[in-house]
């Protein structure tokens, strides 16, 4: 083909992503965008996480500020308190993860996907891009309702903090950042397993059952241990008052980025090694 004859898909080097014209980066996003809106899976999840993290976080900022008032105590994390519903979040998110691939396993819709992508790698790239941004858009805005809501709970007691106190903005931010990360960690697990059931265990004894394992540990053990675990890293990231053995907010991040990177690498050979 000379430069004369080339069509305009063939001569420009954006214009596909795997030699197929027409088949761009943009193409798949928007593509997966419309699978995750179309889906009654990722209504019913975000839901679920939304009343998780506001309905809970209202919830134990009533109890916790109640209990706090009749027994005199001061200095209460009133922050990690009202937004203690991540915990239960992350179940919901971590689900709709897995579930925007292995459902297409399950109904043979991935074929299709493929056939259409068959470099494949773009169609994880466009799942985890679009199902991150709007995750942690819509996770952080929760958060920071869970937040407002709870402190106006705790103020009653006069334990109510405000976006202006230390550590609280960074705790809303990083509380929607954990969510995501977990969310995009079960999203790989679901890429390499490829079964509902198998990838959702996974990460529940990841997220769930490592921290308990721990505690079976030698002291010495479980503390250099247990500062790398999700969970843990969760309670870090959301608490102001830290102990000597947590680590940074950085270091939290970056280990937790690290446990996702690993379940998406994970995904990626899978998804180019294994046919459908």
């Amino acid at each position: 083909m000379t430069a004369a004859t080339m069509t305009p898909e063939a001569a420009s080097p954006t214009a596909s992503t795997d030699g197929h014209p027409g088949v761009t980066q943009a193409r798949v996003l928007a593509s997966e965008w419309i699978k995750l809106r179309s889906l009654r899976s990722t209504w019913f999840s975000l839901g679920a996480a939304i009343l998780a993290t506001i309905g809970l976080g209202i919830l134990f900022s009533a109890l916790r500020g109640h209990d706090a008032h009749v027994h005199h105590e001061f200095g209460i994390e009133s922050i990690a308190t009202s937004l203690r519903g991540i915990y239960l979040a992350q179940l919901a998110v971590g689900v709709l993860g897995v579930l925007l691939i292995s459902g297409e396993y399950a109904t043979g819709m991935i074929r299709a996907t493929l056939s259409a992508v068959p470099r494949r790698v773009p169609v994880l790239i466009g799942k985890g891009v679009v199902f991150g941004t709007v995750t942690y858009v819509l996770c952080t805005v929760m958060a920071l309702i869970a937040f407002l809501s709870g402190q106006a709970v705790l103020d009653t007691w006069g334990f109510g903090a405000t976006l202006g106190t230390a550590g609280a903005v960074r705790a809303v931010l990083c509380a929607g950042l954990y969510l995501t990360l977990i969310g995009l960690m079960a999203l790989g697990l679901g890429f390499a397993i490829r079964s509902t059931g198998g990838a959702i265990a996974t990460l529940f004894g990841v997220v769930l059952v490592l921290p308990a394992l721990s505690n079976a540990l030698p002291t010495s053990w479980q503390n250099r241990v247990d500062k790398y675990l999700p969970l843990n890293i969760a309670n870090t990231l959301i608490e102001t008052h830290r102990d000597t053995n947590s680590l940074s907010t950085g270091g939290c991040i970056g280990v937790l980025v690290l446990w996702t990177a690993v379940a998406i690498a994970a995904g990626v050979i899978v998804l180019k090694r294994r046919d459908a």
